[in-house]
């Protein structure tokens, strides 16, 4: 079984990648462009623990080039792919959005494209929460109201799952979509709140909450998100439109001033914290319903956030990133 996961050196396909050498006879590929988005070093730690295993291969290049991604697919014959690849980061795309047309829409279509003339089993993409926009009917479901979303960022992936249903429709590609929530743990991106607050506690800065710190966030730890991921990777829809679409959150959503007491507590050390007004294209709470992706796997996630924040500051620490 040869399966492909794109953005190998990202967070979550860092993590997938690892977990799957781990555990399974696969022969796992990776493709990421290493760009300089949040630290290449980090990306390039991340690569060095993959690269160890005689079983993991490596590309770098941009998926946006269809005639890479269309070479490297014919020569290597995928029989799944996991695309994790993409330009994240709600603020980041109101300064710059012509780099998620170029990372998310461009660089999916070469991965849609090419799986279907391929004939890849089950392509499994990433999407995010953020396509539910302000929709307050929590918890939100995947039939929830995902047609207004405030950022970007989020048109963009809501672009990818809607392409990715029209491949599933005419060619009968088998697409799964997953949305995740809030994901973070250990080797997680500089850009995201856990690190940035921690790196601020510990170096006695000052961290920014935005709408006055009265965010509720599903946060899901990495160890959960993988393990969903695996479980269903040889398990696309049977349906006659062979598509789908699953939450993967821990479905217990925390208002984020517990967030920050759990991280206080975990590094014994107060913040210092500079409250301001909620950022444009930014969500007041996330909460997933994950019963779809329950029955689907038998999985119920299984780490508290009290130890995913631990285990989070402990390799901070460790690794010295401040």
């Amino acid at each position: 079984m040869k399966i492909l996961i794109t953005g190998c050196a990202g967070f979550i396909g860092f993590h997938l990648s690892n977990k799957l050498l781990a555990e399974t006879n696969y022969k796992i590929y990776g493709i990421d462009n290493l760009n300089n988005y949040y630290s290449v070093q980090l990306k390039k730690k991340r690569l060095a623990v993959l690269k160890k295993n005689k079983y993991f291969k490596f590309s770098c290049f941009d998926l946006s080039d269809y005639k890479k991604t269309l070479k490297n697919f014919k020569y290597n014959k995928y029989d799944i792919v996991v695309h994790l690849a993409a330009q994240a980061g709600v603020g980041h795309s109101i300064k710059y959005p012509s780099n998620y047309v170029k990372d998310n829409l461009n660089a999916f279509f070469s991965i849609l494209d090419t799986s279907r003339l391929i004939k890849v089993k089950h392509l499994l993409l990433a999407s995010t929460s953020s396509v539910y926009g302000d929709n307050k009917n929590f918890p939100l479901s995947e039939d929830s109201d995902s047609n207004h979303p405030l950022s970007f960022y989020a048109a963009t992936k809501k672009s990818n799952e809607v392409m990715a249903h029209s491949y599933s429709n005419i060619y009968k590609l088998p697409c799964t979509v997953l949305r995740f929530f809030t994901v973070y743990g250990p080797m997680g991106r500089p850009d995201m709140s856990l690190f940035k607050f921690v790196k601020s506690i510990l170096t006695n800065k000052f961290l920014t909450l935005h709408n006055n710190g009265n965010h509720v966030r599903d946060f899901t730890y990495i160890n959960d998100v993988v393990e969903f991921i695996q479980r269903i990777l040889i398990k696309p829809s049977t349906k006659k439109i062979p598509f789908e679409i699953y939450n993967i959150a821990s479905s217990k959503p925390k208002h984020l001033n517990f967030f920050i007491k759990t991280i206080e507590n975990s590094i014994n050390k107060k913040a210092k914290i500079k409250y301001t007004s909620l950022q444009k294209g930014d969500i007041y709470k996330t909460h997933g319903d994950i019963s779809k992706i329950l029955k689907k796997t038998s999985y119920h996630p299984s780490t508290k956030l009290v130890d995913g924040v631990k285990e989070f500051c402990k390799w901070f620490k460790e690794t010295k990133l401040y």
